[in-house]
């Protein structure tokens, strides 16, 4: 009988062995990926092993249960770690081995899922401990602290009854710190906690360490799909089956006294990007002690002391021989990985350990430095720092900031833990930002700390306020992340969630008031501030201009005003991809004579009525034309339905009567007439060309004059792209085109004058996609527009989907939000049959995209893929296509 070998779950690390290394992320996610590559190359890692993320699907496939195999390999994987440390074992009463489970999906996640440190103990091995190490303190200490986080993270209790049970013993002995407790003091804690579990649960913690081990591999895999999870995951697109991989490692200890520390260090600022150490750490510690705020962190250079002028010794003087060794590792790390890393370590009575490196998140501004700086120093090519700014992340940038003229009335200050301005209404707690965000409110999250069940507060929130925490803190990670100011650490706060209001130096802020934060400087004010725009240069600009180098498509800036167009041309826009002609309608001093068209009876009342607007149209144009000298400009004629320029309420019929003159009841009576159940199907688009020509000939007429007038006064190159809306057949084309070509002629004969122009349409149906060769005979270009085509495609109102689209998003309907990124099965095979079939019929044909998906960067890979000549999004996000249609091409090259 043949026989089948099992699957490997189960990789290790340490000791001389690595059953993997960084390529292996997507297997052993990133921190068993991270763990083995740098044990391989023989920095000091506690050995340990690896579940694979294929374990957690099968996990989750399973109903939650665990294979066979998967007992053999882990008991394997505990030998290889008893082996390594030497004389000790698990659940041993003498010598106990106490091991850590940590999560690490294949992309950082900070804070989104699980992690238990200390396991193993239990009222037996707690005295091993103590008896080992000689320190009894020590060994109830980490007892204390492993009830509470595997309560917390495997039983599901409440960490707050811990964290009151520690509160009120502190008060008893008059100590302010956890480090003041003597052994006698935790151990009676210790029982306090296995007193409140019992209570919670009806049953004692659980005692045998092997079932510790499983419940929390189970609890890690089970945090991929908690709420907090899915919520990062949709903000940040990563795919839900993924999954997340396991990595149980010995322990080393931080909490052994004044010779053992535990920290986080970046090798460069990433809230800057500046060539320095960048980090904190505590003495007589462990991890979550710096993350959670639990304990204020110290500084890790002397350097960063004395810029903030804390007293407290920085590491490099406190602990100076383990600093060099460490900065020994920091300079080898960021050469091997050639990227700013973040890493995590700890010192055991004087041993450095490292607990885990990976590419540390950082702030766009940062993330510039960093990329054009590591080119300068050789470690990086310009195509590379192309590819490592996140395109998205470049938003961040192209914000206002605080306006350092305005008036500020500071209320505190606190660590600038990621930078960039906002003001908001006050709210304590994520359900409140998150309702108040929705009902239209910009929003300021105040908590004391946030823990990762903050997360729906914080994307709801403009910026976030902590009383507590460091700059590695849980707020300022997360914060940095999604690109959200943060002050944390604003010490002089006293937040009272009964009354609702913070008070600090005798002022007090309620719930509701308005408050601003700099995350730049650290300063909390009240009221709020005025913001200056930004300027991007410098970093910016170079980044920029390597990106330009190996772009493909040309980017656009869907424009219809001189403002817009003037940033869009500041932001590097190569023309204008949609100006809707619309938005130019509902101007206040022309609103009047858009109803009497409209109200006209016949086509001479239309006519008189857009010979008042052909002037006002007329000059519209002009300015754009002047602004996009050279360059093309694509303008859409009339796409919405005509009610949407009638009144709807009562009061608004008799005031439109009285300045059209036209009697109330007439009005009400032609407003019925156009009033349309479903108007995004309606009489609109070319439709409206085809029953109503005057008034396409009359914008076609506009964009012709002012086209030749700016040509001939400014003597600049004026090329006008006249786009029809909403065609589903080749002959609503025909008429359109026939329409605007007539008027182009007419124009060219009176002024003498000829011009280049084009026309083309906008593929927003189906139907259009399907037929676009035969649509193509008459159109010199398309241009996509997703916006409607997402709608008609996927039978979707966007304007309504708000209300499901999330639930679609979590059950994995769609992999993310269609009206966000191009949804690739549905509307992007329609796009790809479109370009094929108009490209068969005109092989010149330029093909671009105008929808919201310009602007993001994995519809603009997709846009890539299929050969579009350009995209076109709003002008504050034509940097980010810029960078995202430069990295596409990247890809594509290989």
């Amino acid at each position: 009988m043949p026989t089948t070998t099992a699957t490997q779950w189960v990789y290790r690390f340490g000791g001389g062995v690595a059953e993997g290394d960084r390529s292996a992320r997507n297997l052993l996610g990133g921190k068993g990926a991270n763990l083995a590559e740098m044990a391989s190359i023989g920095l000091p890692v506690p050995p340990g092993f690896t579940i694979s993320t294929e374990m957690c699907a099968a996990y989750y496939d399973a109903g939650e249960k665990f294979p066979a195999s998967l007992h053999d390999q882990i008991a394997s994987g505990l030998a290889h770690i008893e082996k390594t440390v030497g004389g000790v074992g698990f659940g041993s009463s003498t010598a106990p081995l106490l091991v850590s489970v940590r999560s690490g999906a294949r992309v950082s996640m900070p804070g989104m899922m699980d992690t238990v440190l200390n396991l193993g103990l239990n009222d037996d091995t707690v005295e091993g401990l103590a008896a080992a190490s000689g320190d009894a303190r020590f060994a109830w200490d980490s007892y204390r602290r492993f009830i509470q986080m595997y309560s917390d993270v495997v039983l599901g209790i409440d960490h707050y009854l811990f964290e009151d049970a520690l509160e009120i013993l502190k008060e008893d002995r008059g100590v302010t710190l956890d480090t003041e407790l003597t052994a006698e003091d935790l151990k009676g804690l210790v029982a306090s906690y296995k007193a409140k579990v019992e209570a919670e649960l009806g049953h004692p913690f659980p005692q045998n360490p092997h079932n510790q081990l499983w419940g929390a591999i189970g609890a890690v895999f089970g945090s991929w799909r908690s709420e907090r999870a899915k919520v990062y995951r949709r903000l940040n697109d990563i795919p839900d089956d993924w999954g997340t991989a396991v990595s149980v490692q010995a322990m080393v200890f931080g909490n052994m006294g004044e010779t053992s520390a535990t920290g986080v260090a970046f090798t460069r600022d990433p809230s800057t990007g500046t060539r320095a150490y960048y980090g904190e750490y505590l003495i007589n510690a462990q991890g979550e002690d710096v993350v959670a705020g639990i304990r204020t962190p110290q500084y890790l250079t002397l350097d960063a002391r004395t810029k903030a002028g804390a007293k407290a010794a920085s590491m490099e003087e406190a602990m100076p021989v383990v600093f060099g060794e460490l900065a020994a590792v920091f300079d080898r790390l960021e050469a091997h990985y050639r990227d700013m890393q973040d890493i995590e370590f700890t010192v055991q009575q004087g041993k450095l350990w490292m607990l885990q490196t990976r590419s540390g998140k950082r702030t766009a501004k940062a993330a510039l430095k960093i990329a054009v700086d590591m080119v300068d120093e050789g470690l990086i090519s310009s195509d590379d720092a192309v590819l490592r700014v996140d395109a998205q992340a470049l938003d961040q940038l192209l914000h206002p900031t605080l306006d350092p003229m305005a008036k500020r009335d500071v209320l505190t200050r606190g660590l600038p833990a990621s930078p960039g301005a906002a003001s908001g209404v006050v709210a304590f707690d994520s359900d409140t930002a998150e309702r108040r965000a929705a009902l239209g409110e910009d929003v300021i999250l105040v908590r004391i700390e946030t823990s990762p069940e903050d997360i729906h507060g914080m994307v709801a929130a403009r910026g976030i306020l902590t009383a507590r925490g460091g700059m590695t803190s849980h707020a300022a990670v997360v914060a940095r992340g999604m690109g959200r100011p943060c002050v944390s650490g604003a010490g002089g706060l006293a937040i009272d969630m009964k009354t609702r209001t913070l008070r600090c130096l005798g002022r007090e802020v309620r719930e509701g008031d308005i408050i601003t934060i700099d995350g730049a400087s650290g300063e909390v004010m009240v009221g709020a501030v005025a913001t200056i725009e930004p300027e991007l240069s410098g970093d910016f600009g170079r980044l920029m201009e390597w990106a330009d180098v190996h772009r493909r498509m040309t980017v656009r800036a869907n424009a219809e005003t001189p403002h817009d167009c003037r940033t869009a041309r500041s932001f590097g826009a190569e023309g204008i991809g949609l100006c809707r002609t619309e938005h130019m309608f509902f101007d206040a001093s022309r609103i009047t004579a858009v109803r009497q068209m409209i109200l006209a009876e016949d086509a001479a009342g239309r006519n008189l009525a857009l010979a008042k607007l052909l002037p006002e149209q007329r000059s519209d144009f002009a300015a754009i034309f002047e602004i996009m000298a050279g360059l093309p400009v694509t303008i859409r004629l009339l796409d919405p339905p005509l009610h949407e320029f009638l009144p709807h309420a009562d009061g608004e019929f008799d005031e439109v009567a009285r300045a059209t003159g036209i009697n109330v009841d007439i009005l009400r009576r032609r407003a019925a007439e156009l009033h349309e159940f479903n108007p995004m199907l309606g009489h609109r688009g070319c439709r409206l060309g085809i029953t109503y020509p005057e008034i396409y000939t009359m914008q076609a007429r506009a964009i012709f004059e002012a086209a030749v007038d700016v040509a001939k006064r400014s003597g600049a190159a004026v090329v006008p792209e006249i786009m029809i809306p909403l065609v589903a057949t080749p002959r609503e084309l025909e008429i359109t085109k026939a329409l605007v070509d007539g008027a182009a002629e007419a124009v060219f004969a009176e002024t003498g004058m000829r011009l280049t122009y084009l026309v083309g349409t906008m593929i927003e149906l189906p139907r259009a996609a399907l037929r676009a060769g035969e649509i193509a005979a008459h159109a010199q270009f398309f241009s996509f527009g997703t916006n409607d085509l997402t709608q008609t495609a996927l039978g979707i109102s966007r304007d309504d989907a708000g209300r499901f689209l999330g639930a679609y998003v979590d059950q994995g309907i769609y992999p993310r939000d269609p009206f966000v990124s191009i949804d690739v099965e549905g509307v992007g095979e329609l796009i790809e049959i479109a370009a094929k079939r108009g490209r068969a019929t005109r092989p010149d044909i330029k093909l671009g995209i105008c929808g919201e998906h310009g602007g993001d960067p994995a519809s603009i890979a997709f846009c890539e893929s299929v050969g579009l000549d350009y995209v076109s999004c709003s002008p504050y996000r034509v940097p980010i296509a810029r960078l995202a249609a430069a990295q596409a091409a990247l890809r594509a090259r290989g």
